[in-house]
């Protein structure tokens, strides 16, 4: 069963206490957000937020945030740690947004939680949501339920184009293992 909420967010706490850095994710939106080659500048979108653990260290850096996930529960962890931060409960396969957000994040494996056959419209509305120019920035494991040239014709076909890919979000190289962090630009307007 997966952990949700409270439960999800003691995990993190666990690892914290372990001495485990967890803000990767975090580190790599900003460098790319401050890079002139990277994101142009503008708000985050959190895309499958869960409890803000992203989104809220985000915010901390003084990035213009919002958070969207479907899970409920994990929405309501993130809404009493950082109340005045923006989470939308929405379904990415479903949710269509306004092309204002300069990147979007999806850490958390969240491509390969979605539900099965959906990936494709995921992406689409996760381009839909960038400027031109934008970047979707998404970490996964590699087991099998997405692999990386399906997750790449998805994105080609949203008018996402690859940038660089990662075996880590310290930016570590990307050499056929396990876990990969794509990034994509948009280049030209998002499917829907």
């Amino acid at each position: 069963m997966a952990l949700r909420g409270e439960a999800y967010d003691a995990r993190f706490e666990q690892l914290e206490r372990e001495g485990r850095y967890l803000h990767g994710e975090a580190d790599l939106v900003c460098a790319l957000l401050d890079d002139p080659l990277g994101a142009p500048a503008g708000p985050v979108l959190d895309a499958g937020c869960g409890t803000g653990r992203v989104g809220i260290e985000l915010a901390r850096r003084g990035v213009s945030v919002t958070g969207v996930d479907l899970d409920r529960q994990m929405l309501e962890a993130a809404r009493a740690k950082a109340p005045a931060l923006p989470w939308i409960e929405a379904d990415l396969a479903r949710k269509h947004f306004d092309p204002s957000y300069a990147l979007v994040v999806a850490a958390g494996n969240v491509m390969i939680f979605l539900a099965p056959g959906t990936a494709g419209a995921v992406v689409a509305n996760l381009s839909g949501a960038l400027v031109e120019g934008g970047l979707l920035v998404a970490g996964f494991q590699l087991d099998g339920r997405l692999d990386l040239a399906a997750y790449d014709a998805n994105c080609a076909a949203a008018g996402l184009e690859l940038s660089a890919r990662y075996g880590t979000w310290e930016q570590g190289r990307f050499d056929g293992g396990d876990y990969a962090v794509s990034v994509h630009r948009r280049t030209a307007p998002g499917a829907r």
